[in-house]
């Protein structure tokens, strides 16, 4: 699966929104992040982190369809890269 960037706002949800949009608690979300089953947050302040809402949507996409995990782990692997060509 190759991550295609369009041209598009971008938001950053907060964790709360997160936890909301994909049915997880926090220690799931955490853990899915540990094994690269889920994208880091991004620092937005000294204690502040958030993460993109359409990387968000891939992931969420990904699951839906039932991605095996190697593949969702490299969805996180291209969209963290991905973060840092952004630029």
């Amino acid at each position: 699966m190759t991550v295609k960037r369009k041209s598009v706002k971008r938001n950053l949800d907060r964790k709360p929104k997160v936890r909301e949009a994909m049915g997880w608690g926090n220690s799931t979300l955490y853990d899915r992040i540990g094994n690269g089953l889920f994208v880091p947050p991004v620092k937005i302040g000294p204690r502040a982190s958030a993460w993109p809402s359409d990387e968000i949507a891939l992931l969420q996409e990904a699951y839906i369809a039932e991605k095996s995990q190697e593949e969702i782990r490299a969805l996180v692997t291209q969209l963290v890269a991905a973060r840092k060509e952004a630029l």
